[in-house]
């Protein structure tokens, strides 16, 4: 069961989560940036957000994907998405540039900037990240 804070009506998992509680519209974060970044956060979302008790919240910063916790964190940059993800291994290869123990897990970061960087190998990561959680 979800809940849906009263004050920033952003929707949680579980009731009373901590979180930046603030309303911020998406298109606020994305303000300035290069029309394509847009086309590829939209193509992002069209296929996390389907995937099955995903949660999708805006903060001052960034937007953040939960299911029981937060598997994604998507932040804009002025030209390119830096996204955030776990593993349960280290992933020191390209396209990741940084691969960080985070307790009993990895933080991951790869930054894209055009459609073509949407690569089924992003997804494989980004689904491996929504399992662990």
């Amino acid at each position: 069961m979800s809940w849906i804070c009263p004050k920033c009506e952003r929707e949680f998992p579980k009731p009373e989560q901590r979180h930046y509680c603030a309303r911020v519209s998406l298109d606020s974060l994305f303000l300035g940036r290069p029309p394509e970044l847009v086309l590829v956060f939209d193509r992002l979302l069209a296929e996390v957000a389907d995937w099955d008790g995903v949660l999708v919240g805006t903060t001052p910063n960034c937007i953040v994907f939960t299911r029981r916790l937060t598997f994604l964190v998507i932040r804009p940059l002025k030209k390119e998405l830096d996204l955030k993800f776990y593993s349960s291994v280290a992933h020191p290869e390209k396209p990741v540039l940084k691969s960080v123990a985070s307790g009993n897990k990895f933080e991951n970061h790869i930054r894209i900037a055009m459609l073509d960087d949407l690569r089924p190998a992003l997804f494989n990561y980004l689904r491996e990240s929504y399992r662990l959680l």
